[in-house]
């Protein structure tokens, strides 16, 4: 079950930093170009975005829960006791993901506020972006390529 589970956070992984880069580029592009923000492109890639980045979210709060690696080295080493490799799955990685998904989802409630593409573009990209940043900031690379 944990090896499907990690399985899963891994490969969802690929998709939702895929989807998150095209809706914060769809809404720079969009922001640059002045152009209307749409209720098809420009509003599902952005949904679509905060859906996958949640879903990643659950799957990998469940893995948390269920892995060596995650809440259980923390109650078996203690925060002292961790390495900085461990750390990192066990504090860091979970924790700027979840500020990662709250200003994506401050992003999303934000653009909906808007009547101008502008504004809508503007807090997508703004936030998005952030939320993209803090996410590939804490990324396990070392793991997540071998």
């Amino acid at each position: 079950m944990f090896e499907i589970i990690q399985t899963l956070h891994s490969y969802l992984a690929y998709v939702a930093l895929a989807v998150l880069f095209f809706a914060v580029a769809n809404a720079i592009m969009g922001l640059i170009g002045n152009k209307m923000f749409t209720m098809g492109k420009d509003l599902r890639l952005s949904l679509f975005a905060l859906i996958l980045c949640h879903i990643q979210l659950v799957v990998g709060l469940i893995l948390y829960f269920v892995s060596a690696n995650g809440f259980s080295a923390i109650q078996e080493f203690g925060m002292g006791g961790l390495t900085s490799a461990s750390r990192l799955l066990a504090v860091e990685h979970p924790f700027i993901n979840i500020l990662a998904l709250i200003l994506i989802t401050v992003g999303w409630s934000r653009h909906k506020k808007f009547m101008e593409g502008n504004k809508k573009f503007k807090s997508i990209a703004l936030f998005y972006g952030l939320g993209l940043i803090l996410i590939v900031s804490r990324i396990p690379w070392a793991q997540w390529f071998d």
